[in-house]
């Protein structure tokens, strides 16, 4: 078994750096940024800070992802659904990677000072070295808890969204960030079922791994009624409508099915489908509470 990264070095094209960024999950994260920023208006966000501060966003989001395949390669180098990373096959050096990964920060971090307000640039900043440092550098192979703790930088991004508009923080972005901080965990821990084994042989003391999956699947239904209960919570502050309500009721309703469905084991392949639906969900819902922010209320009042 091989746990060493390969140390030839190939050529490396634009794929393998937009690689390193982790691109689909800056896109989702950069939908709950964007849902962030049009929530925190009842009108449009100034052009300028929604293309300039989602792109700051972005790159240092990237640059934290870059960051974690410097770190995990040599988990990576063990893991079946990462062993062809850029790093591991030698077609990227740690050193480019990391140079790649501030260039990116810098950037970012220059964009948000300019176009936003320091207030962003500095929690953006945070949120890059919790994941970055905290959650890859220690956590991750500290505690089976790795996922929770760090899971409050991945959250963060609906709050960048917002301060990019407002300035400040307020009640309803935190709202947005337990949301997701919430919805972590039972994501996650889905697929860490699934590759229970890679996280085993890489020594990585994931929840599956140090408790089996038993215990996991409950703490997975357990947090998805967390998250149920938690995804309601903008329409009783008055954050949103009916129209979030019914979504959030149908969407949460669907993800326990799959919980409840993964605890008793009576679906087949009911992790990995439990962790696609997460994606779903989770996009989904940003989805309708942006659409009932801006929907006129007229259409809602059903009095003659």
């Amino acid at each position: 078994m091989t746990t060493l990264v390969h140390e030839r070095q190939a050529h490396a094209g634009w794929r393998d750096y937009l690689e390193l960024t982790k691109p689909k999950v800056v896109v989702l994260m950069l939908i709950t940024a964007l849902v962030g920023m049009f929530l925190a208006t009842d009108g449009g966000v100034p052009w300028r800070v929604l293309l300039f501060g989602n792109l700051g966003i972005g790159l240092c989001a990237g640059a934290a992802a870059a960051v974690n395949h410097v770190v995990d390669r040599r988990i990576d180098a063990i893991m079946a659904r990462t062993r062809l990373r850029p790093l591991v096959a030698g077609r990227v050096s740690p050193r480019a990677a990391l140079a790649f990964a501030l260039l990116l920060a810098l950037a970012g971090q220059a964009l948000l000072l300019a176009f936003t307000n320091a207030l962003t640039a500095w929690l953006t900043l945070a949120s890059l070295l919790g994941y970055a440092a905290l959650y890859t550098g220690f956590l991750k192979r500290a505690t089976p808890q790795n996922i929770v703790i760090g899971g409050l930088a991945g959250a963060a991004p609906p709050l960048l969204g917002w301060t990019a508009v407002t300035g400040q923080l307020d009640a309803e972005a935190l709202l947005l960030v337990l949301i997701i901080f919430a919805w972590t965990p039972p994501h996650f821990w889905a697929l860490a079922i699934h590759r229970k084994d890679d996280y085993a042989r890489a020594e990585i003391p994931m929840l599956p791994v140090t408790h089996g999956e038993h215990y996991t699947k409950l703490h997975i239904l357990l947090y998805t009624l967390i998250l149920f209960a938690v995804s309601l919570l903008p329409f009783v502050i008055h954050m949103s409508g009916p129209l979030y309500l019914v979504g959030a009721v149908l969407l949460g309703a669907r993800f326990l099915d799959w919980a409840w469905a993964l605890y008793r084991d009576s679906r087949a392949q009911a992790a990995i489908k439990t962790f696609k639906y997460s994606i779903t969900y989770l996009f989904a819902l940003f989805i309708v509470l942006l659409a009932d922010h801006y929907l006129p209320p007229s259409l809602l009042n059903l009095s003659p």
